[in-house]
């Protein structure tokens, strides 16, 4: 029975046993985190043949015979390029393989875009107002960075297809403040959407009125599938060509969560004029990246089909995790009417509503029985949701136990906040 149709005596009968649970979870002790997407050790475990991997021939004979010990090769070396290339759907001559964080990437091209502009226009530092379009709820990471520069943000809401298009392409064609976008396309952090080909083909036939505008297509899990056949999303860098507009995006990829996260390597792929330009910059900065963990991977996948193989080994460890989550809220929420959420088929998260207002208690209520969950309001700029009801859940740390014990204090959790909310 849903709880809007229960009287207030039957919504308080079923709090009041709902705080005797909760007061024995409390009691528990318990220390479980569900902050942050992060790989459980065991799936770091899948990597560890890569530290061996490496021999004196490989490191001191690249393909074009280069020492890979020494300085050189700025953008990356073409055995790690042939992967990537690949994995972001690019051509090698439209990458450049960085350091351990795409995020990093990101960071710099905001960095220099504020600066020293963006290929030649204006520097951002030297304009009254700078906008940046975020589709909500998303990536805490990306609002920090637009935050830090002082980039003022715009909601763009999201569903099932991705952003607001109409809203997008309205947007950037009346305001040339507007300078970019976030985007996750698929399997957004944090719902698990999956842009849809139409959305694809609309965002590369934009018509910004800023001449360096620009589309941060951060595709971060691409190959971090939770069924056998998963969906593939149309090539933004192929249809943004067909247009012309080949250098209205930012295409970026790491291996945080496939290899080591603190030890991967991270990609970025754009239109040939943008990676001339960033290779530009970067050359004042650094002279190059760790090629030897460069080659360490490159060597260990041997090809794009390698990598591909090895994410199954991560789908084998981290879909039953997924299942404990959505079953559980299956069982306890659904049959009660108190919240909604996505079910992805990919990804590192999935994405709880709860009753308006009632996100933040949520969580409180969480940490208080041992349960460490993302702020409420982490997936909205600011950190400020309008609604307080959007809670992002990360399965992937936490053993199949711990998860389904956290999920279990997650569930009375919304349950006593909805009881709350109505006995009002």
């Amino acid at each position: 029975m849903k709880l809007t149709d229960m009287d207030k005596g039957g919504i308080l009968a079923l709090k009041n046993q709902w705080d005797e649970e909760y007061k024995s979870f409390k009691a528990m002790n318990l220390k479980l985190n569900m902050a942050r997407g992060k790989p459980s050790p065991e799936q770091l475990d899948v990597s560890m043949d890569m530290l061996n991997i490496l021999d004196e021939k490989s490191v001191l004979d690249g393909i074009n015979g280069d020492d890979y010990r020494n300085y050189g090769i700025l953008d990356g070396i073409p055995e790690a390029k042939r992967i990537f290339s690949d994995m972001l759907g690019v051509s090698e001559d439209e990458i450049i393989i960085g350091g351990n964080a795409s995020l990093n990437l990101m960071y710099d091209i905001i960095a220099d875009s504020y600066a020293f502009g963006v290929n030649g226009s204006k520097p951002w530092c030297k304009l009254d107002k700078v906008k940046f379009l975020c589709p909500v709820p998303g990536y805490d990471r990306h609002f920090a960075i637009c935050e830090k520069f002082g980039i003022e943000m715009v909601n763009v809401p999201t569903d099932e297809n991705g952003p607001d298009m109409d809203m997008v392409e309205k947007l950037v064609a009346e305001d040339d403040s507007i300078k970019g976008i976030w985007c996750v396309p698929q399997y957004s952090n944090p719902t698990g959407y999956v842009y849809s080909d139409e959305t694809v083909k609309r965002f590369a036939n934009l018509s910004p009125k800023a001449e360096d505008f620009r589309i941060f297509w951060d595709n971060a899990y691409c190959i971090h599938h939770l069924v056998d056949n998963p969906r593939i999303i149309l090539n933004i860098l192929d249809e943004c060509k067909k247009n012309g507009k080949e250098n209205m995006v930012y295409i970026f990829g790491s291996t945080s969560k496939i290899t080591f996260s603190g030890s991967g390597v991270s990609a970025v792929g754009s239109g040939k004029d943008n990676i001339a330009y960033i290779k530009k910059n970067m050359g004042i900065r650094t002279i190059g990246y760790d090629k030897i963990n460069q080659l360490r991977h490159a060597l260990y996948f041997r090809s794009y089909d390698g990598l591909v193989e090895h994410m199954k080994k991560h789908k084998a460890i981290i879909a039953p995790k997924f299942k404990v989550v959505l079953d559980t809220l299956e069982k306890e929420i659904a049959p009660l009417g108190i919240g909604s959420w996505t079910k992805p088929e990919g990804g590192y998260f999935v994405s709880f509503d709860s009753l308006p207002g009632c996100a933040k208690r949520i969580v409180e209520l969480c940490k208080e029985a041992g349960v460490t969950l993302t702020g409420a309001g982490a997936a909205f700029p600011y950190g400020k949701d309008p609604e307080d009801k959007n809670i992002r859940i990360a399965p992937t740390y936490p053993t199949v136990d711990e998860l389904q014990k956290a999920m279990e204090i997650f569930c009375l959790s919304v349950k006593i906040a909805s009881a709350e909310l109505y006995l009002k």
